[in-house]
C-alpha cells in the first residue's frame, strides 16, 4: 500500500461521490494498494480493511483525528481530539478466512464478513433482517448431532455465541469510543467509522483544493496538474499574491 497523490485523491473523489460508503472505501484501497486485485479487496474482512483506511487516512492528513460528537442526554455539542494510534486495533492472529465454533450440540464453520457482505445487504431497512442475512451468507457449514442442518433457523443462544467469535477475531470491525459529556456528566460508548469520516475530510478537501486550482487557474492561467503539483508554500505563496 501507499499514499496518494493530491491527483490521484482528487479521481477517487470524483468517482466515489456517487458511490455507497461501502464502494467509497473500495475505491480508495484500489488506488492505494495497485498491486492488489479488486477480488482480494473485496474479500478482507472488515478489521483488516478498515485498518487499512486508517493507515491511509494517517499518511494523507496526519496521526490528529477531530470530530464533533452529541450528548445523547442533553445533546450538548463535544470536540473530539484523539489520534490514530488511540484507535488502532490488533486482531488477535493475522488475518482469520475461517473459524468454528463448537456449542449448544452445533458445529458452525464460517467467515467473518467482508466489503461484498456488508454491499449486499446496505439498501436494508429493517436492522434485525439485515444482521440475519449478514449472518447466513458467512456461515460455511452447520451440523446439529452430526447431521448437516440449514443455517436459517439456529437457536438465539448460538448465534449470540457466533456473534461473539466474530468479535473476538475482528476487534477492528467495531470500534467504540468511549465518551464524557462535561457538562451533564453521561456516559456512553460511540462507534467509530473511518469510511465516513476519512470521507467527510476528503470531501471538505476536495472542495478546499480546487477552489485553490480554480483561483490560480483565473489569475495565471495555469493548468489544474501543475498547481496540484506544487508544494503547500509555494501554492500559499501564490494565493496570497492573488487573494486568494
Amino acid at each position: 500500500m501507499r499514499a496518494l497523490s493530491a491527483p490521484e485523491l482528487l479521481d477517487v473523489w470524483e468517482r466515489g461521490n456517487v458511490q455507497s460508503p461501502v464502494h467509497r472505501a473500495l475505491l480508495l484501497l484500489s488506488a492505494a494498494c495497485p498491486e492488489a486485485s479488486a477480488d482480494s479487496l473485496t474479500k478482507l474482512n472488515i478489521g483488516e480493511r478498515d485498518a487499512r483506511l486508517l493507515t491511509l487516512r494517517e499518511w494523507t492528513f496526519g496521526s490528529q483525528l477531530i470530530g464533533i460528537a452529541t450528548c445523547p442526554d442533553c445533546r450538548e455539542r463535544l470536540e473530539l481530539t484523539f489520534n490514530v494510534a488511540d484507535i488502532q486495533v490488533t486482531p488477535e492472529s493475522g488475518p482469520t478466512r475461517e473459524l468454528t465454533i463448537d456449542a449448544y450440540g452445533y458445529d458452525v464453520h464460517f467467515r467473518l464478513p467482508n466489503s461484498l457482505d456488508m454491499a449486499t445487504i446496505a439498501d436494508h431497512k429493517d436492522v434485525d433482517v439485515a444482521r440475519e442475512e449478514l449472518l447466513e451468507s458467512c456461515l460455511l457449514s452447520v451440523h446439529h448431532d452430526g447431521e448437516e442442518i440449514p443455517s436459517d433457523h439456529l437457536p438465539a443462544s448460538l448465534v449470540e455465541a457466533i456473534v461473539d467469535r466474530m468479535a473476538e477475531a475482528d476487534p477492528g470491525a467495531d470500534v467504540q469510543l468511549a465518551l464524557s459529556c462535561p457538562s451533564c456528566r453521561h456516559q456512553w460508548h460511540a462507534t467509530f467509522d473511518i469510511v465516513l469520516f476519512f470521507w467527510s475530510e476528503i470531501n471538505a478537501w476536495a472542495y478546499h483544493r480546487l477552489h485553490e486550482v480554480h483561483t490560480l487557474a483565473l489569475a495565471y492561467g495555469w493548468r489544474e496538474a501543475d498547481i496540484l503539483a506544487m508544494s503547500p508554500w509555494r501554492r500559499q505563496f501564490y494565493l496570497e499574491r492573488v487573494g486568494g
